[in-house]
């Protein structure tokens, strides 16, 4: 389980202030106003930012003070972060090796990533020869060979079509599924939030508002999230 304890963050006239749990399994979409908290919260959860007050905790570990590559934690990125003069296949064995040293186990690990976000025999590929969609599937190959359990996405399908972010946001729920992630979801859009969570807070000015299951809040959504549907 995921615990966020008595947290407070204080910048520049901003403050946010965070108090919940998240089960493992469990995936998280995290909705309000621009300005609200939502990649403040990620961060602070992430590690690259520290709170003033406060501790975060996962599974016994207090993982506030913990740098964040020691965390057990992957974040998939907006632009996806991949870099156009390596292939995929080095692309993604950058979280298995930074100095990419892939021996025949890793290089074997990164095939079955890809086939399973479906880029089977993509390997040799550079990012520039592929889709959106395909860069995107890319990303989340990288992220899935971390093999940590907790994945925070900060709107990381806001530049795709929708289209791919019906696609992409399918992918990710299956893969979460499957694999048992805890997901936290940065979002505007409460269609990603029901393809890929099945709880929703909402935040507001730095304060937590509202915290539901996603399952019929289209239906008699409460007055915070109206904008939203």
């Amino acid at each position: 389980m995921l615990e966020i304890t008595n947290l407070n963050y204080r910048k520049a006239g901003f403050e946010l202030k965070a108090v919940f749990r998240v089960q493992r399994g469990e995936r998280l979409a995290l909705m309000g106003q621009s300005g609200a908290g939502k990649s403040t919260l990620i961060s602070l959860i992430a590690g690259f930012l520290s709170p003033n007050v406060g501790e975060i905790w996962f599974g016994g570990a207090n993982l506030t003070q913990c740098d964040p590559s020691k965390r057990p934690i992957s974040i998939l990125f907006q632009d996806g972060n991949l870099f156009p003069h390596l292939t995929l296949q080095e692309n993604l064995g950058l979280a298995l090796s930074p100095r990419l040293a892939l021996n025949a186990a890793m290089e074997a690990q990164i095939s079955t990533a890809l086939t399973q976000v479906g880029l089977r025999g993509f390997e040799g590929r550079r990012p520039a020869s592929l889709s959106g969609g395909q860069q995107s599937r890319a990303a989340i190959a990288r992220v899935l060979l971390q093999n940590r359990p907790i994945l925070l996405m900060d709107e990381p399908f806001a530049a795709l079509d929708p289209t791919l972010r019906r696609e992409m946001a399918e992918l990710i729920s299956t893969l979460c599924h499957d694999l048992g992630l805890t997901l936290i979801l940065a979002s505007h859009d409460f269609t990603d939030a029901e393809r890929m969570c099945n709880r929703v807070m909402l935040l507001t000015e730095g304060q937590i508002t509202g915290d539901y299951p996603i399952a019929g809040l289209r239906a008699a959504p409460p007055a915070g999230l109206v904008p939203w549907l």
